[in-house]
């Protein structure tokens, strides 16, 4: 509640639009509650699958699609595609945070640190101060939690936190292409670390004709935390490739747009090979 009241004090100082504001606050209010009754009473997947899509689609339809093709050119059916991949974007954000939220303080951590750097990177590169308002806030929340879900963790996440955190940095992602703030690739770049982990697990557990929808435990960060005897190792080598790898990437795509691509190519390869190492997808 206190992030909403910070986005609706946004649009009423000017800095986000009507249409904006619904869009983050009727998406992502149906993606807390239904993380909310799933972490309660369990909600069946189809349903809570049904309502990441909705709350996705209200996103694409009142902000705007994502703009992937302008990276490869247009043709007569670009909108729907960058609808489509908006679409898909933002619902594999929401289970991306879902899935990577198995440890303390991971989760918390990297919206802290992709919500910070964002900020930072859009102020920096003069963008729309609405979205450097909207990321410090949302990095403010994530950092008042974080306090209590650091390992050893007092307070857990839950999907209420973890779906809603995925789906308010897609969602801010969308709207800073529209408002032609950095590169769409410095966002995959911040997440890298998430989107990683997440992707190759998923691509090897289907390759292998897994059950890859039920829970489990091999990730490439869960298969870490047994050979490195504890959480707080784990999350703390995440922050510090956050910081000290992707950072840099990120900062040198948002500055140097033509080089974006390649920046995103070079900033993730080393970590699908660390992830493959890590063991990401094996049980």
């Amino acid at each position: 509640m206190a992030y909403f009241t910070a986005l609706i004090s946004l649009e009423v100082l000017g800095y986000l639009t009507a249409h904006e504001l619904i869009a983050l606050l009727v998406g992502g209010g149906a993606v807390a509650v239904v993380g909310f009754l799933d972490d309660r009473r369990s909600v069946a997947a189809p349903l809570r699958f049904v309502v990441h899509l909705s709350a996705a689609i209200v996103v694409v339809f009142m902000i705007g699609s994502f703009p992937i093709l302008e990276l490869v050119g247009s043709g007569s059916h670009s909108e729907t595609i960058n609808r489509i991949v908006g679409v898909a974007g933002i619902a594999w954000s929401i289970n991306l945070f879902n899935f990577m939220d198995g440890i303390d303080g991971i989760a918390g951590a990297e919206a802290v640190f992709v919500s910070f750097a964002a900020g930072a990177i859009i102020f920096w590169m003069g963008g729309d101060m609405g979205l450097v308002g909207a990321l410090a806030c949302l990095g403010m929340a994530a950092l008042g939690f974080l306090v209590w879900n650091w390992p050893p963790a007092k307070i857990f996440m839950g999907d209420i936190g973890s779906g809603f955190l995925g789906f308010m940095l897609a969602a801010l992602g969308i709207l800073a292409s529209h408002h032609l703030t950095i590169s769409i690739q410095v966002w995959p770049i911040l997440g890298g670390v998430f989107l990683v982990d997440a992707s190759v697990t998923l691509i090897r557990r289907i390759g292998r004709r897994d059950k890859w929808h039920q829970a489990h435990r091999t990730h490439a960060y869960q298969q870490l935390t047994q050979v490195w005897n504890g959480h707080l190792p784990v999350t703390l080598f995440v922050c510090a490739v956050n910081i000290c790898w992707l950072l840099p990437w990120a900062c040198y795509a948002a500055s140097h747009p033509t080089f974006a691509t390649r920046c995103c190519a070079i900033a993730l390869s080393p970590l699908v090979l660390g992830a493959l190492w890590a063991g990401a997808g094996k049980p």
